[in-house]
């Protein structure tokens, strides 16, 4: 708008791919850091029968969302999608499809707990927007 040069399919295509990367990163920002600092608190509640010595796989899952977070928003201001960014894209399509499979399966079993329901939600939804993302022309 105003004296902004550029076609209006350029504009679009960073919003809505600044949007993603921001809610991208808002979402792994906080889950990153709530498994970091209290993986002995959740992965027990979540997980039946999950030992106590087993948080230190929390953090280290923390750890790794929180790169992916930090990458996320850096990347929030470039042009993704098609040929663009291609790494950043496949990297969080990946991310999330492969967690989203994996909870979906966990949380169709007897007694699962809902949180995990939600994230596998959560999850496909990021998955069914990268994988947009990735193959848009």
């Amino acid at each position: 708008m105003g004296d902004d040069s550029r076609p209006h399919g350029f504009r679009f295509a960073v919003n809505v791919s600044a949007h993603l990367m921001r809610a991208s990163a808002g979402v792994l920002l906080i889950a990153g850091l709530a498994l970091l600092f209290a993986a002995d608190v959740i992965l027990p509640r979540v997980i039946p029968e999950f030992p106590a010595a087993g948080a230190w796989f929390g953090q280290l899952l923390g750890g790794a969302w929180l790169g992916v977070a930090a990458l996320d928003w850096l990347s929030k201001g470039a042009r993704l999608g098609g040929i663009y960014g291609r790494p950043i894209v496949l990297m969080n399509l990946i991310l999330y499809f492969v967690s989203a499979i994996v909870l979906l399966k966990i949380a169709l079993l007897p007694g699962a707990s809902t949180v995990v329901g939600v994230s596998a939600i959560v999850f496909g939804a990021f998955a069914a927007l990268f994988g947009w993302l990735m193959f848009r022309g």
